[in-house]
């Protein structure tokens, strides 16, 4: 009995670490994880891990800050300056509707191979859109941090089922083309590398987007998670999103590796493709667990972007206005402003979408320097207390992290432009 207890104590402080898992496993994992597995079999397993390695620290100083001190991070960034709250509004800014639109694009593609039909991909996306402000606006913070929990499930279990499906279909003799050169002296595997680690496991500022999420949880309990409950938290999502990429390269290793064909560029198409080769090799029968998987990997990702874009923005804007109390009729403005903007971009920019996406996947690629430093100054800063700020092992690890994360960015620049 005490056992029981204790596990739903666990889960109930479980939420944004969850939040942050269903906002990343998205087109970085789906989409980039399997092509990586598609066309360079488990070569890119270690970008994967080296990836989230370095990525780590400034992720995990996010909610350990809004923990230890009750603030989000875009509180703490104001105390560092309003340029700091301008620099990221501008990055939010230039990312949200394409990422929005594409999420949301990929999401409507897997929706119309499910049910069938000719249904324009435009019009599914809408009445998706449409679902999520409804889902958002009835239940909030509450519905979202519930149905992540369900959804989370759903999607680890009707993935590792593919995943052991897949596994089972192997041969021994196979084995040898798991592993395939990559070059990076090829522009294209350079290009993907790129806009592959600029989203892996997602990009940098959906730190911030845990923090608030955090905060949100806090006042649904009613009381302040702590710091140690926080980080469990965190590590419960980071580990699943960690584990989801690897299973996506490994579908993407065993099912379509070799296969010598490329991805379609319409959304229907791509979701129709990416299903198709999964059924085809690995049984019939799965249909409905791939698209299981797929959908929810993606329906996950939309509407939990869809909320945090709402949230960072009302917030963003009202600190920089000096609007201390929170407004439901701003925050329905927010809302129907990313409808709109998503909308937009998919009714009018859906041909350059892919064009669009790479842009967005590489301005976080650039970037994540900037808001990993930004996350530096402000675990560190003297409001937070001692025994949270990052000893000595954690500030070398978050430097060295810096560094490398900047020589990327840097390297990308002079290759790109010089």
């Amino acid at each position: 009995m005490k056992r029981m207890e204790k596990w739903k104590k666990r889960l109930r402080i479980l939420g944004p670490g969850l939040l942050y898992a269903g906002a990343a496993i998205g087109v970085s994992h789906l989409v980039q994880s399997t092509r990586a597995g598609a066309n360079f079999g488990f070569e890119l397993a270690s970008i994967i891990l080296a990836a989230n390695a370095l990525k780590y620290p400034f992720f995990r100083f996010a909610p350990l800050y809004t923990a230890a001190t009750g603030e989000n991070m875009i509180r703490a960034y104001e105390r560092l300056g309003k340029w700091a709250v301008w620099l990221f509004l501008g990055v939010t800014l230039a990312s949200m509707f394409v990422l929005q639109a594409g999420v949301t694009l990929v999401t409507a593609g897997l929706l119309g191979q499910i049910i069938g039909g000719s249904f324009s991909v435009h019009l599914l996306a809408f009445w998706l859109l449409v679902t999520v402000l409804i889902l958002l606006a009835a239940g909030k913070y509450h519905l979202l941090d519930g149905l992540i929990k369900y959804v989370m499930v759903l999607l680890v279990v009707s993935l590792f089922a593919a995943v052991f499906i897949a596994i089972s279909k192997i041969h021994p003799q196979e084995i040898h083309w798991f592993f395939h050169d990559f070059s990076f002296k090829n522009p294209a595997h350079l290009a993907f590398l790129i806009a592959f680690i600029g989203w892996m496991p997602a990009p940098l500022d959906v730190s911030v987007w845990q923090s608030l999420w955090t905060e949100a949880k806090n006042r649904s309990l009613r009381k302040k998670l702590n710091w140690r409950e926080s980080l469990t938290d965190f590590h419960t999502g980071y580990v699943v999103t960690i584990i989801t990429a690897l299973a996506f390269l490994t579908l993407g290793a065993l099912v379509m590796h070799e296969k010598g064909k490329s991805f379609e560029s319409g959304s229907i198409a791509f979701a129709g493709q990416l299903i198709d080769l999964f059924t085809s090799t690995i049984g019939n029968r799965t249909f409905w667990i791939i698209a299981i998987a797929a959908f929810t990997t993606m329906f996950s990702t939309t509407i939990t972007c869809f909320d945090a874009y709402t949230r960072v923005t009302d917030e963003t804007v009202r600190i920089l206005r000096h609007v201390e109390k929170h407004s439901a009729r701003l925050q329905w403005i927010w809302m129907l402003l990313l409808f709109a903007g998503t909308m937009a971009i998919l009714l009018f920019f859906s041909q350059n979408m892919k064009h669009m996406v790479d842009f967005a996947t590489t301005l976080s690629f650039v970037l994540a320097p900037v808001i990993a430093w930004l996350n530096y100054m402000v675990i560190t800063a003297k409001n937070v207390p001692a025994d949270v700020r990052p000893g000595r092992f954690m500030r070398l690890y978050a430097l060295a992290s810096l560094v490398l994360l900047t020589g990327f960015s840097v390297f990308y620049l002079y290759w790109r432009f010089v």
